[in-house]
């Protein structure tokens, strides 16, 4: 299962999220979720803004490009792709490629 969904309200980035993790990273996809590690806490919504950050950077795209659906106090998240579909898409295709050669 992917963690890219596309139904007809948009387009689905599910996310598990781990706060106060020693680094910063995307450590793999697992039961079709993308594992996102930060090191912000999950107070008053910083670790939510943490997780839409890293994607961004990740990603190349705009942090406003998220929109947190669903898991605004969860690990399990559902973010709403509000544009760059495409960018998303392609990154997530590395990132199985990379992921495939470990």
């Amino acid at each position: 299962m992917a963690p890219l969904r596309t139904t007809p309200k948009g387009l689905f980035l599910d996310v598990k999220a781990t706060p106060k993790a020693a680094r910063a990273e995307v450590a793999g996809i697992r039961n079709g979720a993308l594992l996102v590690k930060v090191t912000a806490a999950p107070e008053k919504g910083k670790a939510n803004a943490a997780v839409a950050a890293l994607l961004a950077k990740e990603m190349g795209i705009p942090k406003s490009a998220f929109e947190l659906v669903t898991g605004d106090t969860d690990r399990n998240k559902s973010f709403r792709l509000v544009s760059h579909a495409e960018a998303v898409q392609s990154w997530l295709e590395g990132l199985r490629g990379r992921l495939h050669q470990e």
